[in-house]
C-alpha cells in the first residue's frame, strides 16, 4: 500500500463491479467522467489514500469523497450522472424552424 495518510474510508469490490469498473477504463465508448469515477473507486478499493487518488485522477479531495460516498450508498449505479429528463427545448426547436423560414425566403 503506498505511503500517506490513513483514511477510514474502506471499499470492499465485488469481482463483478471490479470486471465492469475495468472495462469502462478500457473501452473507448465510455464517457470520460464515468470512467474517471470507475477509476477512482479502483483505487480506493486497492487501498491507494484519499489525496494521492484525486492527485492521479485529476479531483479535488472533496470531489473523491463524493463518489466514493455515492458508491458505498448507490453501488456502481451511483457513478452513473444523475440527470433530469427534460424534452427539448421548445425555443430551440421555434428558432430554428424560424430561421429555416427566413432561410428559404433569401434563397428564392
Amino acid at each position: 500500500m503506498p505511503g500517506g495518510r490513513r483514511t477510514g474510508l474502506r471499499i470492499f469490490l465485488p469481482q463483478a463491479w471490479r470486471r465492469q469498473l475495468q472495462i469502462w477504463q478500457r473501452t473507448h465508448g465510455t464517457p470520460v467522467g464515468l470512467a474517471r469515477r470507475g477509476r477512482v473507486i479502483l483505487l480506493l478499493a486497492d487501498g491507494v489514500p484519499v489525496s494521492h487518488v484525486a492527485r492521479m485522477v485529476g479531483l479535488q479531495r472533496c470531489h473523491v469523497y463524493k463518489w466514493a460516498r455515492r458508491f458505498l450508498d448507490l453501488g456502481i449505479e451511483g457513478l452513473v450522472d444523475r440527470r433530469t429528463v427534460k424534452g427539448p427545448r421548445q425555443s430551440t426547436w421555434h428558432f430554428t424552424a424560424e430561421a429555416a423560414a427566413i432561410g428559404s425566403q433569401y434563397r428564392q
